[in-house]
């Protein structure tokens, strides 16, 4: 009977120890498999190390580029804003010629009487729209001549 305990343990301590190298080549395969993946994400790392690198020269030379920009713009608005108020200068000085050249033009027009009131036409034939604008302009400009405003 010893001989058959002895048996039995020894039979349990092989198959324990197969267990053993089973789940060792297990853990084995596991690791092989993490080693890989460890090997990858050092990869994806450098590749985000160095796109990170890239994007903050970009950010710099942007940073460079707006404050060189906003430099240019503020000198522009500057001068916009001198050539305003020069042409808003030379508009009041033209507006003043203006208003000079019309009181010479009233004090050199001799005065006229003024005139005698027109009878009402009589009503006129129906005419076409483009004759009818003709006769109108014409009538303008006779008032115009009449008045002494036309050149």
């Amino acid at each position: 009977m010893s001989h058959l305990l002895g048996m039995a343990i020894e039979s349990l301590v092989a198959v324990l120890l197969m267990l053993t190298i089973g789940y060792c080549w297990l853990l084995n395969k596991r690791l092989q498999r993490l080693k890989a993946d460890e090997h990858s994400l050092k990869a994806v790392i450098a590749e985000l190390i160095t796109a990170t690198e890239i994007a903050e020269r970009a950010i710099g030379g942007l940073k460079h580029t707006v404050r060189d920009v906003n430099e240019n713009l503020g000198n522009q608005i500057d001068a916009a804003a001198a050539m305003s108020m020069q042409l808003k200068g030379q508009l009041a000085e033209g507006d003043n010629v203006v208003r000079r050249l019309s009181k010479i033009a009233l004090a050199a027009r001799p005065a006229e009487p003024a005139p005698a009131p027109t009878p009402a036409p009589a009503p006129a034939p129906r005419v076409s729209g483009a004759r009818a604008v003709a006769a109108a302009a014409e009538a303008f400009t006779e008032r115009r001549r009449a008045s002494g405003l036309a050149a």
